[in-house]
């Protein structure tokens, strides 16, 4: 009787353990993901595909270019997916953080908008342009103005600023504004270098552009990334997000949301 009655000890408690361990098998790892608001439908998919790798994925949303990393340092979010490699460095350098990438998303080619124009050739006298004010959309924003000829810049600094330009034979006057701002400011000047994501959001038609950035092998540092602590890096759950995003399915919803305005990036050897 006694041994029948160990017996049942040990099958409850072995039955108990295989109920655990299944338990734990089945227990979803929750991510808190920071994005620019204008990302939402293609994070969606994103959510649905690493549901299937055990990761519950929360999407938060931020409307500037600033809050996502602050977040992401504090501790409040996990990862963000927003910024290119030289936001990231510049921004790493000004706040003494270790935010690292982890993975490629898309690349946004750069554009300049206007109401007043339709041809960067038109600009006249003292016309007003308007431009990001962080270090790497603004230097990005002057380099599309010099990729067209209407400024020249010192060819010896990596990231301009507007006291780096060399030429600027129509006297332009920059009006630096945060980056989600240049959309809203095409009332007031005459030209608005705007960020793809910003451009999308603003519901610009990338066809109408004036001037569209050139996407080569030069674009690289551009490329928008997933980033994390540095500390979390090698985070497999993490790198299950990354994979969830790099997908087919993803890659469709972006040419839905951004037309031709966004370009994988992942799977994308650009010349």
């Amino acid at each position: 009787m006694k041994f029948k009655k160990v017996l049942l000890l040990i099958f409850t408690a072995v039955f108990v353990f295989v109920l655990a361990g299944c338990g734990n098998q089945n227990k979803e790892t929750t991510i808190k993901v920071g994005i620019n608001n204008s990302d939402t439908e293609i994070w969606k998919v994103v959510k649905k595909n690493a549901k299937k790798k055990g990761i519950n994925l929360k999407i938060v949303e931020f409307s500037d270019y600033n809050q996502p990393n602050t977040a992401l340092a504090q501790g409040e979010i996990d990862m963000n997916a927003y910024q290119h490699r030289y936001f990231l460095d510049s921004w790493n350098k000004s706040h003494h953080t270790d935010l690292v990438p982890i993975g490629d998303t898309v690349i946004q080619p750069m554009a300049a908008f206007s109401h007043k124009i339709t041809n960067l050739d038109q600009l006249k006298e003292g016309a007003k342009i308007a431009i990001p004010n962080d270090a790497s959309n603004g230097g990005r924003a002057l380099q599309l103005l010099e990729s067209a000829g209407i400024i020249k810049l010192d060819d010896s600094v990596k990231m301009p600023t507007t006291k780096n330009i060399k030429q600027n034979k129509l006297n332009l006057k920059f009006t630096p504004l945060d980056a989600a701002q240049t959309a809203r400011s095409l009332d007031d000047v005459d030209v608005a270098i705007v960020n793809g994501n910003v451009a999308s959001d603003a519901k610009l038609d990338p066809k109408k552009a004036i001037y569209t950035e050139k996407v080569n092998d030069k674009s690289k540092p551009w490329i928008n990334i997933i980033v994390v602590d540095k500390k979390n890096k090698d985070n497999k759950d993490y790198k299950k997000v990354v994979k969830a995003f790099q997908t087919k399915a993803v890659a469709k919803e972006i040419k839905k949301v951004y037309g031709g305005s966004a370009i994988p990036a992942w799977n994308n050897d650009l010349k």
